[in-house]
Order: structure tokens, then sequence, then C-alpha cells
């Protein structure tokens, strides 16, 4: 049975407050670099390499900064916020699975959505890349993600935190508005 909307808020801030009070707040977004990191190193192995002095540094001007903190987390990336993000992959995925299968019942999605796209799955697939890319794109460039600004960020009322929220709304209220003219 699924949760209602109250319970789920209730259970999302205590996971946010237990994560600020015994490690530290929550964000994701700047683990999305590291994971291209990971694979651009990968790729080319001299892009990020260690100093005699034991400290990382990388050719990448945007790894090499603060003194190289990107590059030494795309080199050890078993830490708490890179394990973080793949343990959201792994909890979405058995998420998915305990509510009928991945590809079970195509019909969960809200009706306002067939109303105004109809049915296609490529269609689907393809909003949410897009959206997804406009999301991290637009974190990368706001120096952290909606978890880090707005919930994180709320909770621990910094002004940073408010600001990002009331940009992030006054965003997506009109961009759902022009997507979704037709009601269901």
């Amino acid at each position: 049975m699924p949760l209602n909307w109250k319970t789920g808020g209730v259970l999302l801030g205590f996971v946010f407050f237990l994560a600020v009070l015994l490690v530290k707040p929550i964000g994701v977004s700047t683990q999305f670099v590291i994971l291209d990191a990971i694979v651009a190193d990968t790729v080319n192995p001299g892009l990020i390499t260690q100093t005699d002095d034991g400290a990382y540094t990388s050719t990448n001007a945007y790894l090499a900064k603060s003194n190289g903190k990107y590059a030494k987390n795309a080199s050890n990336p078993l830490n708490y916020s890179f394990v973080f993000v793949i343990a959201m992959m792994i909890g979405a995925f058995l998420s998915a699975k305990a509510r009928g299968g991945i590809g079970a019942d195509e019909r969960k999605l809200p009706a306002v959505w067939y109303a105004n796209f109809g049915d296609s799955p490529m269609k689907r697939y393809a909003v949410a890349f897009l959206g997804g890319f406009v999301v991290l794109y637009g974190a990368r460039l706001a120096g952290g993600c909606t978890s880090g600004h707005m919930m994180s960020g709320m909770m621990q009322t910094s002004l940073s935190g408010y600001i990002f929220a009331a940009g992030a709304f006054a965003a997506a209220v009109p961009v759902a508005m022009i997507m979704y003219k037709k009601e269901a």
C-alpha cells in the first residue's frame, strides 16, 4: 500500500535530519561530476594524477580546483556521497520492483500525461532524459542540486536554500502549465 504524501514528507524530512545530524547534508549533483571524472580517467589515464606530496590534481581545471578535491574523490570514489548516489539508484530499482516491476502496467503515469502526450514510451523516456539533463546542468550552474540547496539548505535555514526554492518553483510552475495544457 503506497504512503500518502504527508507520511512520505515526514519520513523524507526525518531521513534528511538524520543525514545532517550523523554525517552531512544531502546533496548529489557533484557525484555525477565525480562519475564523469572516473569514466574520463579510465579513457584518458593521465587526466588525474597524484602529486609527490600525496595530493591529487588534474589536467582538467574543474577537477583540479579546491586543491584537487574532485580529482581526489574521482580517484577514491568509495566515500559517503558517491555510495549514497549508488544506493539511491539501487533503492529506486528495488522500489520499482516492489511496485510490480519495471515496465509492468504502463498506465501508472498520471492521466494528465496521457491527455497531453499520449502513451508513447519513447516520448516519456525522451522527456525524462531531457528534463534530467536540464536539471543536472542547472544544478551544476547553481553550485548544487535540489536536494542540497532546497531540501538540506532550507532545513538548515540557509538563505540560499530559500532563494533556490523560490527560483525552482518560479520556473517549474509556468513550465508545467505550458506542458500540461489539457486536463485529464
